[in-house]
């Protein structure tokens, strides 16, 4: 496999870009190699620079479900910008937005827009503590959050794929109101509220993670963190920006039947276009300016561009038939491939999968439940599994703390070949 031209790329990028990337995990450090630079994509296929073609597992990150160039996204964007990209002022398409949204998640009344999961989390968290009165907030090791200082405590995704999870930058005064406890372990969230009840505002969490890979909750666990917070006045904040509209139509919150008071949204409802969104109970949320005294704005906050794609993108994972069961069928027949290429091969492993998400965890573990477990990883084996699946034509994300995403553009044929070259890899691997 020839990549000359990414290389050259990558190597004149980092003259005039930190890193040469602007997201940390693009820069393919972890696994130890250099970055693709991608010239363009079509369902589930992506193409470098040097004219190889992947199959692709990384969905942008997660915002593809509905695969990449969808002709009927590329459609409303092109009507949309005929018109205008921005205004700065309330469209139509904005409520037509908000309440499909509504209508799909089950504990959202209204939502706000914003611009990405960052500004999603960190405005939840504000208003979190605007609507309670109180100051600390607890989050999980391994949980990511987008880079906002609250959020960079132990966090997970490129932060912890870096080796960085307590970011310089972020002052002791901020990094004194964020609680972290172990996810998945209900006993350490109760040791803060005993320590520290009166005064947090929020849980937030990823109810299903994905940023140090996918990591399914216990229902004992979220069940706990919903009682401690009815009991001690505090409010329960589900990150779905990766979960959302991704493992079930309705996000994780349909699927594990616990109620949050605020959800964070993002990726699938721009439609691969910036942006992120908040919502939950109407007294809640006219908490913010205008209504209340919470203060959240952004110039393109709902433009238009943005509020095209990713109402396309909803308008079809809602309105086509059987679109999660075709979803469910892929990324399962992918999960078992991976799992018999391990017991063929007698390599220890875990493939948690949820959904249309999964990692596979390079470890001896019997199974992924923590952010502990998830230390145990044999890092070095997974880039050289990665690499190795790269020069085969299969994309992965480069990093063994990130979850993969099927998309409905995926076909049974592109779930076979992957298991193939996995299992191809894996043998070569073992020598």
């Amino acid at each position: 496999m020839n990549t000359t031209k990414s290389s050259a790329a990558f190597a004149e990028a980092q003259q005039y870009i930190p890193g040469g990337v602007n997201s940390p995990v693009r820069a393919f450090k972890s696994v130890g190699s250099t970055p693709l630079f991608i010239k363009q994509a079509k369902g589930a296929t992506i193409v470098d620079i040097d004219g190889n073609s992947y199959i692709d597992y990384v969905g942008s990150w997660g915002p593809m479900i509905v695969g990449h160039a969808h002709p009927d996204v590329l459609s409303a964007l092109a009507e949309t910008m005929a018109n205008g990209t921005s205004y700065g002022a309330p469209t139509l398409i904005e409520t037509e937005m908000a309440k499909l949204i509504g209508e799909i998640m089950p504990n959202v009344e209204k939502v706000r827009m914003v611009n990405s999961g960052t500004e999603a989390t960190m405005s939840a968290l504000r208003l979190a503590r605007g609507y309670t009165g109180k100051n600390l907030v607890v989050k999980f090791e391994g949980c990511y959050h987008g880079h906002g200082d609250s959020f960079l405590i132990k966090a997970g995704s490129g932060a912890l794929t870096l080796g960085t999870p307590n970011s310089p930058g972020v002052t002791k005064g901020t990094a004194q109101d964020t609680l972290t406890a172990q996810y998945n372990d209900i006993e350490s969230v109760k040791a803060l509220f005993e320590a520290h009840g009166e005064d947090i505002a929020a849980i937030i969490l990823e109810p299903i993670t994905g940023n140090m890979g996918v990591v399914i909750p216990k229902p004992e666990f979220l069940q706990g963190m919903r009682e401690l917070c009815d009991e001690h006045g505090a409010l329960l904040i589900f990150d779905e920006v990766m979960t959302g509209f991704r493992v079930a139509k309705g996000g994780a919150q349909s699927i594990l039947g616990i109620k949050p008071d605020l959800t964070t949204l993002g990726k699938i409802i721009g439609g691969g276009l910036p942006v992120g969104a908040y919502g939950g109970k109407a007294e809640i949320m006219d908490h913010l300016a205008p209504n209340g005294p919470v203060y959240q704005a952004g110039t393109l906050s709902g433009n238009p561009m943005a509020m095209a794609a990713g109402l396309t993108t909803l308008k079809i994972l809602n309105e086509t038939p059987g679109f999660y069961e075709d979803l469910e069928e892929k990324a399962a027949a992918l999960e078992a491939g991976m799992r018999d290429n391990l017991n063929r091969l007698n390599l220890p492993g875990v493939i948690n999968r949820v959904g249309a998400m999964f990692t596979s965890f390079f470890t001896e573990n019997e199974q992924v439940n923590s952010f502990a477990d998830v230390l145990t990883c044999d890092t070095d084996l997974f880039a050289k599994h990665f690499n190795l699946l790269l020069s085969k034509g299969v994309y992965m994300a480069p990093s063994q703390f990130e979850a993969g995403f099927v998309s409905a553009a995926h076909t049974m044929d592109d779930i076979q070949f992957t298991v193939e070259k996995s299992f191809e890899a894996l043998k070569e691997l073992k020598g």
